[in-house]
């Protein structure tokens, strides 16, 4: 537990009034966290909080002519960022066992993935090898690594889809997190309201009103997968609103702003 051990100093002209001292300098973790998936909607909120949390946070980001970092830039291009000595990006040019002995993690976060579902069902043989090898490749490295090293252990984070007993297909419990940030690839109500609002859009095309799902905020989620990491023995955990509501709720909250 972190206690305040500010003293009480007594004032020059010899009152015993208290005067504070200084605030106490601010403590890191002196922590390493590696994420893989830096520049989408959940690498980008846990970078942030891990670096307030006092983590260094280097990152593994794909090279191609049009891959974007925006939803990082804020934290790793600006030059007055107070976190800009614990951040760097690296291109995966190395094996991933080279990486894990340079940057030499504490923790890492695999969240690599392609999340687009209607792309999904055109490329399955990409998404396999994306999801699944890609993620068994990372824990052999890692356990290579550690093997190697002499290091004791490495905390690790793989994110996957919950496992239920619906039907395969059946959605009804399917759970999301979502965020206020950056534009992404997929349709947000929300955002085009706004829009509309303003005259910069006449219409809003949506698809079925009444697909339902567990929405949550991706701010609480990133600060639940490194909780898990600080428990004495690693599990399987469920993050949850325990609600769900469907896509057309969220329109009539919007409209209703309006009023």
């Amino acid at each position: 537990m972190a206690t305040d051990s500010r003293s009480e100093a007594t004032a020059d002209n010899g009152t015993e009034n208290p005067v504070p001292s200084p605030s106490p300098p601010l403590q890191f973790s002196h922590k390493i966290a590696l994420i893989t998936g830096i520049t989408g909607q959940d690498g980008a909120y846990l970078t942030e909080f891990l670096l307030n949390k006092g983590y260094e946070v280097p990152g593994l980001i794909r090279k191609s002519s049009n891959f974007s970092i925006k939803r990082v830039n804020h934290i790793y291009i600006d030059p007055h960022n107070a976190h800009k000595e614990r951040r760097k990006l690296h291109y995966p040019d190395l094996s991933l066992r080279r990486w894990l002995d340079t940057i030499q993690p504490d923790e890492v976060y695999n969240l690599a993935a392609q999340s687009h579902v209607v792309v999904s069902f055109e490329i399955p043989d990409y998404i396999a090898d994306v999801v699944a090898t890609d993620a068994l490749r990372l824990l052999e490295a890692v356990r290579s690594h550690i093997s190697a090293s002499g290091r004791s252990h490495i905390r690790y984070y793989q994110r996957v889809r919950l496992r239920c007993s619906d039907p395969p297909f059946h959605r009804r419990r399917s759970r999301l997190h979502s965020t206020p940030g950056p534009p992404t690839p997929f349709p947000s109500a929300l955002p085009i309201v706004g829009r509309i609002k303003i005259e910069l859009q006449s219409k809003l095309f949506l698809g079925n009103l009444q697909a339902s799902r567990d929405w949550g905020f991706v701010g609480d989620y990133v600060e639940a997968m490194r909780l898990m990491l600080q428990q004495e023995k690693p599990d399987d955990y469920v993050v949850a609103t325990e609600e769900s509501h469907t896509v057309e709720e969220f329109v009539e909250v919007a409209l209703g702003t309006w009023d």
